[in-house]
This record gives C-alpha cells, structure tokens and sequence, in this order.
C-alpha cells in the first residue's frame, strides 16, 4: 500500500535561496534530508518531484505585472525583488514556480485520494503580497493554494495556521475581508520583530471579522506560553468546522534561531530546521 503521507522534495526545490551569507541559505533541504534519513523515517513516505506552476496557476493569487517583474528579474539575476531582503538570482522565477507547483501537487493528491497528507519542507512562503516580494518570500504558495481550493475544487470554509516566528501578512491581509478562510497566527510580537503586524486586535475585517485569531508572544516566551496559544487555535479551527486545512509550520521560532527570541517555513539555524521539521513528518505519518 503506498504511504498516506507524501514528501515534496527535489533537486529545483532545494535551490530556493539566496547566496552570499543570506540567512535563507540553499542548504536548508540537505540539512532536512539528512536528518530523515537518521531517524528512518524515509522509509515510511512517498518521495514526490513535481513540475513549475504554470504563469495561470500563479496568477491566481499574483498581480501578472508582478509575475513579469520577477520573470525578468530572474533572466538579468541582479538586484532585488523587494526594498533589501529579497534579492534577485539567475532562475528565480523557475525555482519558485517549482515551490508553488509542489504545493498544488500536494493539493491534488490530496484531493484525488492518492495521499492522506502531504508536506512540502521547502514552502510555505507566507510574506509573499499579490503585488510584491516580502521577506526572502517570492511567491505566495499558500495564497496560491487557496485560491485553487476555490476555483479549482470549489471548496469554500479553509483554515489556515501558521507558527513561524513572523506574522504570515502576505496571506492574513489578502484574506482579511474573507468570512469563509479562518487564519489562527501564532508568532513573535510584531512591536519586537518583523514584519510588525498581526497585532491582537486584528480579526478581520467587516464580514470576516471574527475569523481571524493573531496570537502575539512576547520575546522570550517558551513552551508554555506556546502550548496555551496552540490550545486556543484548535478550539478556533475547530468551531469554525473547515473543508481543508493548511499549516505553515516554520521553524525559526525555536531557541537559539539567529533572527528571532522564542521557541519555531523560515528557520535559520539548520539544525532547528532539520530537528522541527522531522518532527512534523513524524506527526504526519501517526495513524
């Protein structure tokens, strides 16, 4: 019987990085890999390579006007795509149209009955605007993977939770004003660290309000702290009774992360990476 869970992993989606002492480095997939394959779990999962979104697929969440800036960013390889954070490498464009069409695969084996789960470790770029390129993030696949959810499969009460460190702006304020995506964000406190948003108060706007949850820790906060705010999103998501659910489980908010101070998409320290993320497959792969 094939394995319920598959893994999004190749050779295109480990090349999504920045050179030069970034702290997204192109490393990130090898670190996690390695760490798989020392605790044996690359026996219990289907390995999945999968195509370049297609320019129709990506524009469902992407301005075209920005989709061509990127286009032509990637053939000069020069410069960056935002105001510093993001810069511009020869092939950008075809690399992160690899990450975006990983998450549709993932979403079609999904849907077709082929896989229970899928996990995409090299994803989850939440900063990514319709317009814009935001922190390290080029293309938005998880905005992306909504809108397919709705114009492809019709599907219309999502969830989304994210963990990483950084408030996941790029999808909360393209969604802000819609009643039937739910977001739970757990992060940092956007008054200590970027991109400075996802404040409390925030909970969606005029027919959405009330169906979003931002739940900012302040620097520092552990376990506890954590725990708390995760038992708050599973009453969240579960009153709000979803289709589909989507979680971006970065792992930059665990100790000793380089860029941020609590506990973990992004990950800049390689071994939290590896470490965190082995431990979402292993919770993917639990009967």
């Amino acid at each position: 019987m094939a394995a319920s869970t598959h893994l999004f992993l190749s050779e295109a989606l480990g090349r999504y990085g920045f050179p030069d002492g970034h702290p997204l480095s192109i490393d990130r997939q090898g670190a996690f890999w390695r760490a798989v394959c020392a605790r044996g779990l690359d026996a219990n999962v289907s390995i999945v390579e999968s195509a370049a979104a297609d320019r129709g697929a990506i524009e469902r969440f992407h301005a075209a006007a920005y989709v061509d800036r990127v286009a032509q960013a990637s053939r000069e390889g020069t410069g960056y795509l935002d105001a510093g954070d993001t810069p511009a490498f020869p092939g950008c464009f075809e690399v992160s149209a690899h990450l975006v069409g990983a998450a549709l695969e993932g979403l079609q084996r999904v849907m077709s009955g082929a896989a229970a789960r899928t996990f995409q470790p090299i994803g989850g770029l939440h900063h990514a605007r319709r317009d814009a390129a935001a922190g390290f993030c080029v293309f938005n696949d998880l905005g992306v993977l909504i809108e397919t959810l709705r114009c492809e499969y019709g599907l219309r009460r999502i969830a989304y939770v994210d963990i990483d460190v950084h408030h996941g702006d790029g999808v909360y304020y393209a969604f802000e004003r819609d009643p039937d995506l739910a977001i739970a964000d757990i992060h940092e406190d956007g008054r200590f660290l970027y991109p400075g948003t996802g404040h409390a108060h925030e909970t969606g706007l005029e027919a959405a309000s009330g169906t979003m949850l931002n739940l900012p820790l302040a620097p520092g906060a552990g376990d506890a702290e954590f725990f708390a705010a995760w038992a708050a999103v599973e009453r969240f998501v579960d009153r709000f009774a979803p289709e589909f659910v989507i979680v971006q489980c970065g792992a930059d908010g665990l100790s000793g992360d380089p860029l941020a101070d609590l506990f973990g998409g992004g990950g800049y320290r390689l071994e939290n990476l590896a470490m965190a993320s082995c431990v979402v497959l292993e919770a993917l792969l639990e009967p």
